[in-house]
């Protein structure tokens, strides 16, 4: 067989797959002319899988051409002067929003957002948003950075069980790599107030000529983190969670519940507390990192951990002034060391839980932190009627 012969072959099984999958996901495969108004209707559109069920079709002002087979993404496209991007968006609906959004940096603030849904009374909406926060209220409708194009209105329709989202954009330049938001919700806006979205995932996108196009399904995956440091955020949290949310308050239950073992329980307590204490540090340091990628403006939580940073700081510190038995300020030492480390103790478990819930995290890390919550204050409570 000749090698043209074999490459013509392929060419041909990668395009009957691309339609495949996008006949499968997108229900009876079907066709847009039918109910979108142009310049959507057309036949030139790539059909892009991205995630979940939602799939992306787009194209410029020139030819675009999307190949897709598994996980591997082919793209090749041009654009002319007039940089025009048309987009379609489509996905199973029921009820809610479905929205996509452009993004610096794969983050929800500061983005700015097409979303779609279908109203009680059965109309059709489209807006775009500007997402100033993580609150509804922050969610600004009729406003963002997006420049529609006045050569087509936006556009969104209900066909069969998929609601499509079409519209053009126009650029001052080439689009070359961006990220992309993908959300939706089940709850409808009320008054063009969003509701909470229910999932959501950030995708890189690269539309730059002549470049391979690289998109991720998952939040996690390591082609994303270029844009959101998913991985950093994963290891602030489960550091920080670990070393100070369950090693300091073992060390601390070691040497209140455990003096008879004298010196086993001061050597314990060190040890743990030290280990702990890097540990949390390290994930401190994790969470500078990623706010300093980000720039988040969760002002509470990083103020909290500052504040524990110093605290946990000032106790490492007295370790090294921890003054003889005999002496006469000893007993205000222990009095700071005890209530410093205790209070100490109780900002990081509020932290940790805020940090969890501003974080997204999930319920499994939810459930993670609330188990190892309980079995610490079981294991005080029952340590401490022993030990009255």
């Amino acid at each position: 067989m000749s090698p043209a012969f074999s490459l013509l072959a392929l060419t041909l099984a990668l395009s009957a797959a691309i339609g495949a999958v996008c006949s499968q996901i997108n229900g009876s495969g079907a066709d847009l002319s039918a109910f979108l108004p142009a310049p959507f209707n057309v036949s030139g559109l790539s059909c892009r899988p991205m995630w979940n069920s939602f799939i992306l079709r787009q194209k410029h002002t020139i030819t675009t051409i999307l190949h897709l087979i598994f996980n591997a993404y082919l793209l090749q496209h041009s654009q002319n002067q007039d940089n025009i991007l048309s987009i379609v968006l489509s996905s199973p609906y029921t009820s809610g929003w479905v929205g996509i959004a452009f993004s610096n940096d794969g983050m929800m603030t500061g983005s700015s957002a097409m979303v779609g849904w279908i109203g009680n009374e059965g109309r059709a909406y489209i807006k775009q948003f500007y997402l100033g926060g993580q609150t509804s209220s922050q969610a600004v409708v009729n406003k963002g950075n997006l420049l529609l194009s006045s050569d087509a209105a936006p556009s969104v329709v209900l066909y069969g069980a998929s609601i499509y989202l079409a519209f053009q954009l126009k650029f001052q330049a080439p689009v070359t790599r961006q990220a992309l938001l993908f959300a939706y919700s089940t709850t409808p806006p009320m008054n063009y107030r969003l509701t909470e979205h229910d999932d959501k995932t950030s995708v890189p996108f690269d539309f730059s000529p002549g470049a391979s196009a690289s998109t991720s399904t998952s939040p996690s995956s390591s082609s994303s983190s270029s844009f959101y440091p998913y991985e950093l955020k994963r290891n602030h949290g489960a550091l920080t969670m670990f070393g100070w949310g369950v090693l300091l308050p073992v060390g601390a239950i070691v040497a209140r519940y455990f003096r008879q073992r004298d010196p086993l329980w001061y050597h314990l307590h060190v040890i743990i507390q030290f280990v702990g204490f890097l540990i949390g540090l390290t994930g401190a340091v994790a969470g500078i990192a990623l706010y300093n990628r980000v720039h988040s403006n969760f002002t509470t939580h990083r103020g909290l951990g500052v504040f524990i940073l110093v605290l946990g700081s000032l106790q490492v510190i007295a370790f090294f002034l921890r003054p003889d038995k005999e002496s006469k300020i000893r007993k205000y030492w222990n009095w700071y060391h005890h209530w410093v480390g205790r209070l100490a103790l109780f900002l990081t478990a509020v932290n940790i839980a805020l940090g969890i819930q501003i974080g997204g995290a999930g319920d499994s890390w939810k459930a993670v932190y609330g188990i190892l919550l309980a079995v610490i204050l079981i294991s005080v409570t029952v340590f401490e009627i022993a030990f009255w």
